[in-house]
Parts: C-alpha cells; structure tokens; sequence
C-alpha cells in the first residue's frame, strides 16, 4: 500500500487537450480542460476496463493524467506483476482494496495559476474520505 499512497500524495501533472497558457489560469476555464475536469475524467476512465491503472497493454492513458516519472513507476508496476499483485496492492483512486463506494464528489480546484488542489471526497464502507489531487501547470497544460 505504500505505492498508492506515493501516488496519492505525488504531485500529479495532468496533461490538458490544448496547448493555450489560458489553459493554466484558474477560474479561466476552457471547455474539458479545467483542474476538475480532469480529475472527473480520470475517475471515468478507471472505471472502464482499460482504465490507466493495472493494465500493460496501452500506456497512453497514464502519460495522459500523470508526469512521466509517476507514470513510468505504474507502468513498470503494471508490467511487472503479470497475473499477480504489484506494488499497487489496492485501488489507488480510492486508496483502498475493498470498496462500496457512496456519495462521490470532485470539488473546485482551489489554488493558482501554477498549482490547484482538487479534493475528492466519498464514503467506503461507511468511512467518510478525502483525496486531494495537486495538479500542477506546465507546457500549456495541467
């Protein structure tokens, strides 16, 4: 489990679909490029089967939400473990391995035109949490 949390506390650098500086402001948001949007988008995509996580077939996915150095430790991860566990012995998006998960919120990104925070909030099994995901701006784009 300490790999998730590393991925849960590691700053995560999510790429945006433009390039524009605008891209970068918060409170300046362009259509699927916002903090938040990004972190929905990165929830819907774990839900599918070929979501960025524990899968060592299409990488595309992880250089898209995370820097390449956090994406490189899951993808080798990933790789590495074949049929078994890795390092990643729990869901990292919800930092558990067993889940029910209710009342599922993504906040507003609060922060500034470098870095913004976007907490994500949900029950498990009864549990109130919270992630905080740091993304940072660079290149255009979160």
């Amino acid at each position: 489990m300490k790999t998730s949390k590393f991925i849960l506390t590691v700053a995560l650098v999510v790429a945006g679909l433009i390039s524009s500086p605008a891209a970068t402001q918060v409170g300046n948001p362009v259509k699927g490029t916002t903090p938040r949007a990004l972190v929905v988008d990165l929830y819907k995509q774990h839900q599918k089967k070929r979501g960025p996580f524990f899968q060592s077939r299409n990488r595309a996915l992880l250089d898209k939400y995370f820097a390449p150095e956090l994406a490189n430790l899951i993808w080798r991860d990933a790789g590495s473990a074949g049929d078994e566990v890795g390092a990643l012995d729990g869901d990292p998006l919800f930092n558990a391995q067993d889940m029910d998960i209710k009342n599922f919120a993504v906040q507003e990104g609060v922060g500034g035109p470098r870095m913004v925070v976007v907490p994500v909030s949900f029950e498990n099994l009864g549990e109130r949490h919270e992630i905080k995901f740091r993304l940072f701006s660079g290149g255009g784009r979160w």
